[in-house]
């Protein structure tokens, strides 16, 4: 019998297609249709092999299943399995995608995406809930400012001014209207409740493991950020330098060179947005600190943005913070400012 040697799955709520190949790159294995209910039975009985999976919903769930039996599993962000699909974009189907993933885990140069541990997974949920209120918070207030922007009250851009003002002109409304606007300011109340809420359980979770109160020592990063990166990159074992870091995080200019000729534009804004957005919002707060201060760190920052620009240093200081965060994780380095 012919052994399966890799094995690409392309996943989905309730229907599955796996494809394998040998040794020789010969498919051995081409089923198109498996239902959620065979598909762990199905990989069960699969000698050990390699299995590759885009990176997508549910896919760490099932990477910790099928380790389990044995199998190698590896990750792969669907961009770079497009490529690989024989039929293009107009033949794409689940078999072809199945078929791609698997050609693709087969590149040496390909690039995979670290498993998610349980407990990563929960923490970073935490995030994306906050997240979600803090998204609802801001919609209740854009509603709020455009529903009485119609009745001659203009309202500020600012949050906490928003609600004051508000709480002050809400007697010149009268009727259905007054109404529709007080139920906004008691849902922004609410709101504001669950985002404090979600601050504290974040402020615990970075509080109770030692990894994440090493890296608040590090000006811009707090208990957010810390707990944030720790349950994305873990030990940061994934990267082998703060460099590579900093580019996932597309805290790097992306280049444009030829003929000899380099040419770096602006960053380049990939992969976590979220992860980005708190070291660039740190980073703003460590500028706005370092004039007040003499250390060695922050009269870099400061004369690099008087001489490169306010957002070029603020994304020069979250790039280094990002590479010393991973120095911090991978290699159980302390902070050490330096005057």
């Amino acid at each position: 019998m012919t052994t399966i040697v890799f094995l690409g799955i392309d996943l989905a709520k309730n229907v599955f297609a796996l494809h394998g190949v040998d040794a020789a790159g010969r498919a051995c294995l081409v089923r198109p249709s498996v239902r959620r209910d065979q598909l762990l039975e199905m990989v069960a009985k699969l000698p050990p092999c390699t299995i590759g999976m885009e990176a997508c919903s549910g896919a760490h769930h099932w990477a910790r299943q099928f380790a389990g039996f044995g199998h190698t599993v590896r990750l792969m962000a669907p961009k770079f399995v497009a490529p690989y699909r024989m039929s293009g974009r107009r033949g794409k189907n689940d078999a072809a995608d199945a078929a791609a993933i698997c050609e693709a885990v087969q590149r040496p140069a390909m690039r995979f995406v670290p498993v998610k541990s349980v407990l990563a997974q929960s923490r970073l949920a935490i995030h994306t809930v906050r997240q979600g209120w803090v998204s609802a918070r801001t919609a209740a207030i854009n509603r709020l400012r455009g529903l009485m922007s119609e009745f001659g009250i203009v309202l500020p851009l600012k949050a906490q001014t928003v609600r004051r003002q508000a709480a002050e002109h809400i007697d010149r409304l009268t009727g259905w209207m007054k109404t529709a606007c007080l139920d906004l300011l008691d849902e922004l109340h609410r709101l504001d409740e669950r985002v404090a809420q979600y601050d504290e359980h974040i402020r615990m979770m970075a509080l109770a493991d030692d990894r994440s109160k090493t890296l608040m020592q590090v000006p811009g990063i707090g208990a957010t950020t810390a707990s944030a990166l720790l349950a994305s990159i873990g030990h940061g074992h994934d990267f082998a330098n703060g460099r590579q870091l900093a580019a996932w995080l597309g805290l790097v200019p992306g280049q444009y060179s030829s003929g000899g000729k380099q040419r770096l534009g602006r960053i380049t804004k990939a992969g976590d947005s979220y992860l980005r957005t708190l070291l660039i919002l740190g980073a703003r707060a460590t500028l706005a600190a370092a004039t007040k201060k003499k250390d060695r760190l922050s009269r870099w920052a400061v004369a690099l943005s008087e001489r490169r620009g306010y957002w070029k240093a603020v994304v020069a200081v979250a790039a280094k913070n990002a590479r010393m965060a991973w120095a911090m994780l991978a290699k159980g380095e302390e902070f050490k400012p330096v005057t």
